[in-house]
């Protein structure tokens, strides 16, 4: 594997965004996918249930946030992004060779990166902001699994993936990995597969585990945030089995809009509405790293009274 990533280096430069060039490669895989899912379910389901599932607009949404991420990775990467993460590599304590008994641990190792980065995009407001949007969605499809914000890089999600590098994984290795990740977690945005054998269900993040994360039910939210296996969120506490029918979207404050540029930005100006409206500074500056739906003491007071 790394001769291959040192030939692709030499020729396209050392900075190469090897999550977007994986993702944007499957994407026909992923096109295909999506038709088959409407052909399989229009079969099964009634034509109320498709209009709403699959309504036009809720699609076009999708795939127009998914195309704008895409293309606001790949700048910022060049930019910036490519530069700090190589910054990390320089600084590294070992070289991790890549071979038949790395590889597997490496790949759990960023499952592990993955857990906490999903984790923390939920619980700090900071990260919430482009988060938020793969959430807004009150349908569940496959196209869902597109509906990305442009502010990932901008809020540093790739931060999450340092400690690997800093340990002597190549980066290229790590976000290789990475996108075999989130390629996975494409076919599990459906409602067209239940729950599986109870094994697989115990260790993978399957439709079902995954439907779940994305309720706002009260037992649903900040639950499943594993990518390809759910054992992390077992160990850790923040498992929820699929069980009443899950209801799609936000539970805090839900943005109604297909609107991308909405839909891209609303949370993170909110957050610095927040941050900007008077009150002490230290109730302040908290709206950046508290819980979406942390409220200022200041705030309780007045609405009690």
């Amino acid at each position: 594997m790394l001769e291959l990533i040192a030939w692709m280096e030499s020729t396209f430069g050392a900075h190469i965004d090897w999550k977007q060039v994986i993702l944007v490669g499957l994407s026909p895989i992923f096109a295909l996918s999506f038709m088959l899912e409407w052909h399989f379910m229009r079969k099964r389901k009634s034509p109320e249930y498709m209009k709403r599932q699959f309504a036009w607009m809720d699609t076009f949404t999708n795939v127009s946030l998914g195309g704008a991420y895409q293309v606001f990775e790949l700048i910022v990467h060049v930019v910036f992004v490519g530069t700090a993460i190589f910054w990390f590599w320089d600084q590294r304590f070992f070289t991790i060779p890549i071979n038949a008994w790395t590889i597997i641990p490496i790949f759990i190792a960023v499952e592990f990166c993955y857990y906490w980065f999903h984790r923390t995009s939920h619980r700090v407001r900071w990260f919430w902001t482009a988060h938020v949007v793969h959430h807004t969605g009150e349908q569940m499809n496959m196209s869902t699994a597109m509906r990305q914000s442009m502010l990932y890089p901008i809020t540093g999600w790739w931060l999450f993936f340092m400690p690997l590098v800093l340990l002597g994984v190549h980066p290229a290795v790590v976000f290789i990995l990475y996108a075999v990740d989130l390629g996975y977690q494409f076919f599990i945005h459906t409602e067209s597969v239940g729950k599986l054998h109870p094994w697989v269900e115990y260790v993978f993040d399957t439709p079902s585990n995954h439907r779940a994360h994305h309720g706002r039910n009260p037992q649903y939210i900040d639950k499943n945030y594993g990518g390809v296996i759910i054992v992390f969120d077992r160990w850790f506490g923040t498992y929820e089995e699929e069980q009443e029918q899950v209801d799609y979207g936000v539970a805090t404050r839900q943005i109604k809009s297909h609107n991308p540029i909405k839909l891209n930005f609303q949370e993170f100006i909110d957050m610095w509405k927040d941050v900007l409206r008077p009150g002490p500074i230290g109730q302040r500056i908290k709206h950046l790293w508290a819980p979406p739906e942390y409220v200022r003491p200041s705030d309780e007071v007045n609405i009690e009274k």
